[in-house]
């Protein structure tokens, strides 16, 4: 799975709430989730994110409830990978379940800035900061994993028999 975008970035502790705020989970449709994404947090962030750029964070990103909607509002804001400090266990979980490509790597979420343009191999955990010219290394996921998210999610795997 390769990826390359222009990076926006936020800190720690950036909770679901914010996110997706919960006056908006009276509806499963993608796009009106994505079109209110980050907008407690960043009122810009709808305007600015363009397909296949990659969200940046710090430490224990998707904190807060457990739903499922934030990381969908992400992923159909157009973002194509999360890189993060640390994510929160179940928002780690709801993201491969939903096909959002997501990677743990601090040395990567404190070098890398807003605006840079980053590649991702997450096939070999390369992260490449095309801006500076710094590659940073992480663990590949599993074959499984890799299968899920480039189905689109585990149902979308289900559906094609490509997990059991």
């Amino acid at each position: 799975m390769k990826f390359k975008g222009t990076v926006i970035k936020y800190g720690d502790n950036v909770d679901t709430d914010v996110i997706i705020p919960a006056r908006y989970l009276n509806t499963i449709d993608k796009k009106e989730l994505a079109s209110h994404c980050m907008e407690d947090l960043d009122t810009t962030f709808t305007q600015r994110v363009k397909p296949g750029d990659i969200m940046v964070a710090g430490e224990n990103f998707g904190c807060g409830s457990s739903r499922e909607h934030a990381p969908i509002a992400i992923k159909e804001s157009g973002i194509s990978l999360v890189i993060a400090k640390s994510f929160a266990r179940i928002f780690y979980r709801n993201s491969i379940n939903i096909g959002l490509a997501i990677v743990e790597c601090p040395e990567a979420a404190e070098a890398i800035e807003e605006g840079h343009t980053v590649e991702a191999d997450l096939d070999n955990g390369i992260l490449l900061d095309q801006t500076t010219g710094k590659s940073f290394h992480t663990a590949p996921f599993p074959p499984f994993i890799q299968t899920i998210i480039t189905n689109g999610g585990l149902i979308e795997s289900i559906k094609k028999g490509a997990v059991k």
